[in-house]
């Protein structure tokens, strides 16, 4: 299995900037989701690692391979890199079968009959389509197309898979079948998956890491939960998580203890659990968790009025006006509550990180207490 390295890669269109000065390893067996909003690069980091998009500068190495290199004038193309590329519409041969669509590759590299019926066979066995071997793609649905999709590129064996946000075009249920399946293929066949996609619970769901974009800049690279707990700058905090995450924005007010000052004149001490410097005066963004976010009925650290109640059975979407700003809360279970009811709020549970609001960046984790 390959590692992918990318070095210094820019790409360039005109004046326009898709991605900018990245540097990233993808590692053996591994599990890569691009993840960012729209026009962040994402799409274009994975072309020019396939081939199918030559970089402007910088140096593409493929299982100790180089396969680009603007310096020394390499550019190995898409099919020697020995990936398999799987697009959002899945491009079946329409006059084809299920299995003819698969079996074309193996075709094409002149493998014999016995083998690829063998390899087939054990594609439909493995993406469940065997009984619809026969079929057009016309005649199958949606996931059924996107199986046989997979199955065709996995077909000859590529060192790795690439994914251009091959869910998409699924409807909700449909999407939690295939990222199940997706995961059961990654392990099954060993390969190296990077995937793209602008649907953060995909990254967090399917990934064994995340590169999040933003603009052509890597944002943060790290595994799922790590950019979950523990979020690089304000853009990753407030990207990753449903609901989104509370940022408040906070002053400085004491050092000793750390004494922050909310909007509506609330204080609150916090504790760094990381080593940190903060001055009396700076601007801070407090980052809380909804699941962080404790309503109750007894005496707390804050008061706070409920605004709206979204119960969906398994848990409640509570938001809530504080001092002068707003926050949600999750509750878990079937409960609601009242409209303009007076709650508590206590931050007991959880780490909650600490930004600069001039350079968006974390700061640290620390606990909150009663001031």
């Amino acid at each position: 299995m390959p590692k992918i390295e990318l070095q210094h890669v820019t790409k360039r269109f005109g004046k326009f900037v898709a991605v900018d000065d990245l540097n990233m390893v993808i590692d053996d067996r591994s599990f890569v989701t691009l993840l960012g909003p729209s026009g962040c690069g994402k799409t274009t980091t994975l072309r020019m690692i396939a081939g199918l998009e030559t970089p402007t500068e910088g140096e593409i190495i493929i299982n100790d391979k180089v396969v680009f290199s603007s310096e020394k004038g390499i550019d190995i193309p898409p099919d020697k890199r020995d990936v398999g590329f799987l697009f959002q519409n899945y491009a079946l041969w329409p006059h084809m079968t299920v299995y003819k669509n698969i079996a074309f590759g193996l075709e094409n590299l002149k493998w014999s009959k016995a083998d690829t019926k063998e390899r087939v066979e054990e594609l439909l066995t493995m993406l469940k389509i065997s009984e619809f071997a026969a079929r057009y793609p016309s005649e199958l649905s949606g996931g059924q197309q996107q199986r046989v999709a997979i199955a065709r590129t996995l077909a000859t064996g590529p060192k790795a898979l690439f994914m251009d946000e091959p869910l998409s075009n699924l409807d909700a249920k449909l999407r939690m079948e295939m990222r199940t399946e997706l995961k059961r293929l990654h392990r099954e066949t060993d390969s190296t998956f990077i995937y793209v996609t602008h649907d953060q619970l995909e990254a967090m769901t399917l990934s064994s890491k995340v590169c999040l974009m933003k603009d052509g800049f890597m944002q943060q690279y790290a595994p799922p939960l790590e950019v979950y707990r523990r979020p690089a700058n304000m853009f990753a905090a407030d990207f990753v998580g449903s609901p989104n995450i509370n940022l408040i924005k906070a002053e400085v007010t004491k050092t000793k203890p750390i004494t922050l000052t909310l909007p509506g004149t609330i204080e609150l001490v916090y504790e760094p659990q990381d080593k940190m410097t903060l001055q009396v005066g700076q601007k801070v963004v407090l980052g809380l968790r909804p699941e962080h976010v404790t309503i109750t009925e007894e005496p707390s650290m804050i008061d706070a009025t409920v605004l709206t109640s979204l119960p969906s059975g398994m848990e409640t979407i509570v938001q809530l006006k504080m001092g002068d700003s707003y926050i949600h809360s999750v509750v878990f279970g079937d409960l609601d509550f009242d409209l303009e009811k007076q709650v508590g709020l206590s931050f007991s549970s959880g780490k909650f990180n600490l930004f600069d609001e001039q350079t968006k960046r974390n700061l640290g984790q620390g606990l909150l207490k009663k001031a």
